[in-house]
């Protein structure tokens, strides 16, 4: 502020420079759509490799188009990524059947029986069934307090545990900085509590049990099964089952002999609920490794499976301690009834996934791709997101025409909103479509699909045939929308998002052939059609030869025929916007123009010497306009201010012509 002077002396004032430096904004950061085994729906989450994708999305499936487009997207040179999970929307009227979730189970307080709390996967699909809880109470002496872990386990025999989450003296206190239910909510990646009612401060969930039995490993061989008898018990009520008859010839025997005992143990005193057929499970292992998995509804504080004898052997169960005695600590299995806990054995004593509760729904249609912009699902999901460049739409290959049209003209629509360029995938799930890797279906989907044309977006022909980690590495045709992508990064941070994205440095990585491979005369038929070629060429391999948007067509004429022109533009565009915000509210006189040229003078001017325009000067190559002219005096009144932009765009050497000239000798005349 100005320096009042009071007393003779020397007064030192800072003075504001006017300087307000205009940052590039990002280049390639890409947003991804489309169908996921697991994670949040319709909210955008960064990653930055394929690691934060499992770990948020889970392991790759073979009907996730969007999940091999990511997965090409970091290998050809991909650094940040958006990733929003959608599904097929539902019928109108009907909640959503394509994702459910997973039922959960409600978990009791011992030792009253009374449910306590709910718990629920952290979003919707079958995953979820292969979470294990296990709750203990190895707490501070003299707490009402408990332990809960958290285990998401594979699909393997026996499961793997794959990420483990450990909460420690939580209570159902509401008060208490340690409540369960707001500790776990905002922590974890894998579940959601709630509780059940309202249950004491001081209440406890019920542990998990233990399976137990005195085990006598003297001499025990596959032939001397006749031995004591089964007791199963559950809640205090115990039920006998007759021993086995014969000696099982195979260990497969042994299984199916068994699980037809478990299921008829119907009989108690007092009676108790029959164990259904698809709640008893044995699983042939290695050796003696015999797994057996038991699931049912638990009706007191916990549910107990007593083994004795060789059976207990069978089993699998290994013996610990000097008395013998068996301990293998039980886990409730999150995809089971919502009527009571689940309890199956845990990964590390080769339990078995719960009832399969939850599902993963099917790719997403039109509807759940576009999304809803009042809710902010499907596109509109991105409207949280504060940049992103490049959008891709891998799923949108398995939509029929229509239900393809309309998501690519939405996108379209979107992305000219947002500063974004679209990477456009050709549909093949409708009747007949499989054609579209040959020269005239792609030809003939673009004449009939002509409204589509866009300099917000490009198409890339034809699909590229990577490595299947899930089918033994066979090839799988996929979108170029991934792979595009990641080349797009590659370039952008080698060259600039000036310099087109093709030629034969462009290589395709991980792409081992092509759908189809063109000729020269092919790839000119394409080519002035707006269709960027992928070509395959001795030495150079796999790479991408085209440049051009949608409104690329020679016909057209359009200004933004080249890609590199549209994303520069949009470059500038986005950084400028970014970088004015600070003018709003700034008096509206010669001042306040003459900094604003200077910083968008400043910027241009960096963008020139770094090679991104046209021409030898900088008054050749840019200007920048805002004074008088181009803010008037009723701008003025209106509050506005008006600044013009111009540059002049490099354009790529798309056709390189060799003139030869054939020079005659000297003839002595």
């Amino acid at each position: 502020m100005p320096v009042a002077p009071t007393y003779p002396g020397v007064y030192v004032e800072e003075l504001p420079s006017g300087v307000h430096t205009i940052t590039g904004v990002s280049t390639a950061v890409t947003a991804f759509l489309g169908y996921f085994s697991q994670g949040p729906m319709n909210q955008a989450t960064q990653i930055f490799s394929v690691a934060d994708l499992e770990r948020t999305f889970g392991s790759l499936v073979a009907n996730s188009e969007a999940g091999y487009g990511i997965q090409q997207f970091f290998a050809n040179g991909g650094a940040e990524a958006w990733v929003v999970r959608v599904a097929a929307a539902p019928p109108a009227g009907s909640t959503d059947p394509a994702a459910p979730e997973s039922a959960g189970i409600v978990i009791e307080e011992a030792p009253s029986g009374t449910a306590v709390l709910q718990v629920t996967a952290a979003s919707p699909g079958s995953w979820g069934n292969n979470v294990r809880l296990a709750v203990d109470y190895n707490t501070p002496a003299g707490t009402a307090a408990f332990n809960l872990t958290v285990t998401l386990v594979d699909s393997s025999s026996p499961p793997a545990a794959l990420t483990t989450e450990v909460y420690r003296n939580l209570t159902l206190d509401p008060t208490s900085p340690n409540y369960a239910v707001a500790v776990v909510n905002s922590a974890s990646a894998l579940v959601q509590l709630a509780l059940v009612g309202t249950p004491a401060a001081t209440a406890l969930p019920a542990p998990t049990g233990t399976v137990g039995a005195n085990v006598d490993t003297s001499s025990v061989t596959l032939a001397s099964l006749v031995g004591p008898p089964l007791d199963v018990t559950f809640g205090g009520t115990t039920l006998t089952a007759v021993s086995l008859a014969t000696a099982p010839t195979s260990w497969t025997g042994a299984a199916a002999t068994l699980q037809s005992l478990l299921q008829g143990l119907t009989t108690g005193s007092p009676p108790v609920q029959a164990i259904p057929a698809a709640t008893v499970t044995l699983i042939q292992g290695s050796g003696t490794d015999v797994q057996l998995v038991i699931t049912a509804n638990a009706t007191a504080a916990s549910s107990t499976f007593a083994f004795s004898g060789e059976l207990a052997t069978l089993l699998g169960l290994d013996a610990t301690g000097a008395d013998g005695t068996v301990t293998n600590v039980m886990q409730y299995a999150l995809g089971g009834s919502a009527a009571g806990a689940q309890q199956t054995p845990p990964p590390t004593g080769g339990g078995a996934a719960g009832p399969a509760t939850g599902s993963n729904g099917t790719v997403p249609n039109a509807t759940g791709l576009i999304g809803d912009p009042v809710a902010k699902t499907g596109l509109y999901a991105l409207d949280n997101v504060d940049v992103f460049n490049i959008l891709c739409l891998p799923d949108v290959m398995n939509l029929d025409d229509g239900s393809a049209f309309a998501v690519i003209s939405a996108a379209q629509t979107y992305c000219a909103s947002r500063w974004a360029f679209l990477l456009v995938d050709v549909p093949q799930g409708g009747a007949g479509q499989a054609q579209r890797d040959t020269l005239t279906g792609i030809q003939d989907w673009l004449a009939q699909n002509s409204t589509l044309r866009s300099s917000y977006a490009a198409l890339y022909y034809p699909r590229t045939q990577i490595p299947d980690p899930l089918n033994g590495y066979r090839l799988r045709a996929v979108g170029p929308s991934g792979t595009i992508a990641g080349l797009y990064a590659q370039t952008d941070g080698t060259r600039g998002v000036w310099k087109a994205p093709a030629g034969t440095a462009a290589t395709l990585t991980n792409v081992s052939s092509l759908a189809y491979k063109m000729t020269d005369a092919e790839n000119g038929a394409l080519n002035p059609l707006g269709i960027n070629c992928l070509r395959s060429f001795p030495v150079y391999g796999n790479v991408c030869w085209g440049a051009r948007t949608l409104d690329g067509a020679d016909q057209l004429a359009s200004d933004w025929k080249y890609i590199p022109v549209r994303r520069t533009a949009l470059y500038i565009e986005a950084s400028l916007y970014q970088g004015t915000q600070w003018v709003v509210f700034e008096p509206n006189d010669e001042p306040l123009w003459s900094q604003i040229r200077l910083n968008v003078g400043s910027f241009m001017r960096g963008l020139f010497q770094q090679g991104a325009f046209q021409g030898s000067t900088p008054a050749s190559a840019y200007f920048v306009k805002c004074d008088s002219d181009t803010t008037t005096q009723a701008d003025i009144n209106l509050g506005v201010v008006n600044i013009l932009v111009g540059f002049a765009p490099l354009k790529p050497a798309e056709f390189v012509i060799l003139q030869i000239q054939q020079i005659a000798g000297q003839i002595p005349t």
